[in-house]
Order: structure tokens, then C-alpha cells, then sequence
């Protein structure tokens, strides 16, 4: 019985063919500053959720507990005679401190950096650090319902996955955001993103304008 296969050549040329179409495919974020920076912040609290659910801080000896929770925040400071500079960090405020200590900080698994300042000052960020917004990205502004009443309010999750606001007010058992709840950012030429996450599931997207 005569029996056809492939050659390896045609296995070589097929699986090439493939990767070609594979990256043709792929969207190009490496021209467009927003969707670099959009979509890293989206990956960056998924990555705080997932840090959430499996780091559960319930403690029955510890009034503040909540407060620990993994959140992300986006805080900015302006140096002497320059720009506004936007920025975000991933932490868990272990001390109830209202700030993220370098130790609190999460690692990003994959550049193994600090997501964030690697400082409980404000105005320590290099220029080439990834959650630098302003001077990696070009954002010259952010915004939103996500952070109403100011920069410095977290979005935290618990060990379901549920977003929460303002974790250090007396309410926070009841701050489960009852509508989306959205993150503004603005670009210098490429426009406007919206990073929206919603309530109950946490689920994250990403849409532009």
C-alpha cells in the first residue's frame, strides 16, 4: 500500500508560511505609544487581581486588614519647572501607611522590575521605568471615575476577584463599585484610552477613541 507524508522540506516551508501570517497578523503596538501603555496598565491589573486571589489577607487580628489588599494606583508628581508626570504602582500596603514602600511593591514576573517607584517618595521614578506613563509613553494626562476624589485612590480586589474603591475610608466593606468603572488616559498625538473594569467579575478591557 503506498502511503503519502510529508517531506521535512514541506514541513519546514509550512511551518514558516505560518509564523509569516502569524506575525502579519499580530498588531504593531511598537509605533503607537497609547496602546503600549494601555495595554500594559490592562495586563498590570489583571496582574493585581491574580495577586489578590491567590494572597487572601484576611486577619481576624488585624482591624485594618483591608487595607493590605493588592491595589494599583496612579499617583503623579510635578518636578521644579517640568510637566506633570503620571505614573502607576502595584502594592500591598502592608505598614497602613497610605503609600507603597519599596518592599510592598509587586515584581513584575516577566522584566522581574518593581512595579512601581521602588520608594515611599513620590518623586522617585527613573525616566526609562516602564510605569512611567508621561516620559516612556508620552500620557499627558489621566483620569477617570476609577480614581475620582484624586490620583492617590487605589483600585484594590479581594481574594474573589472583586474590584473595591477606596480602601482606607470607614466604608469599605460597602465600596464594591455598583456601575463600571473607568480609567482615562490621554496621549500627546495618539489620542484616548479607555481602561474600563468591571464591577463584581473585575474583567478589564480596553477600548480607544
Amino acid at each position: 500500500m503506498k502511503r503519502s507524508a510529508f517531506t521535512m522540506l514541506e514541513l519546514v516551508f509550512v511551518i514558516i508560511v505560518v509564523g509569516i501570517l502569524a506575525v502579519l497578523a499580530m498588531p504593531d503596538f511598537r509605533s503607537n505609544q497609547l496602546q503600549q501603555a494601555a495595554e500594559q496598565i490592562a495586563a498590570h491589573i489583571r496582574y493585581t487581581q491574580h495577586l489578590a486571589l491567590v494572597d487572601d489577607k484576611y486577619d481576624t487580628n488585624d482591624a485594618l486588614w483591608w487595607q493590605e489588599r493588592w491595589q494599583i494606583w496612579f499617583p503623579y508628581f510635578t518636578p521644579a519647572g517640568g510637566e506633570r508626570i503620571y505614573y502607576y504602582e502595584v502594592f500591598s500596603d502592608k505598614n497602613h501607611l497610605g503609600n507603597s514602600n519599596s518592599d510592598e511593591e509587586a515584581i513584575d514576573p516577566l522584566t522581574k522590575e518593581s512595579i512601581g517607584n521602588g520608594s515611599a517618595t513620590v518623586a522617585t521614578l527613573s525616566d526609562s521605568s516602564t510605569v512611567n506613563l508621561t516620559k516612556r509613553y508620552g500620557i499627558n494626562g489621566v483620569g477617570g471615575n476609577c480614581i475620582a476624589g484624586g490620583a492617590y485612590k487605589p483600585i484594590a480586589f479581594d481574594s474573589l476577584g472583586r474590584p473595591y474603591q477606596d480602601v482606607y475610608s470607614g466604608v469599605y466593606s460597602n465600596s464594591l463599585p455598583q456601575t463600571g468603572c473607568s480609567i482615562y488616559l490621554q496621549h500627546k498625538s495618539d489620542g484616548n484610552a479607555t481602561i474600563t473594569i468591571r464591577p463584581e467579575t473585575g474583567y478589564v478591557s480596553v477600548s480607544y477613541n
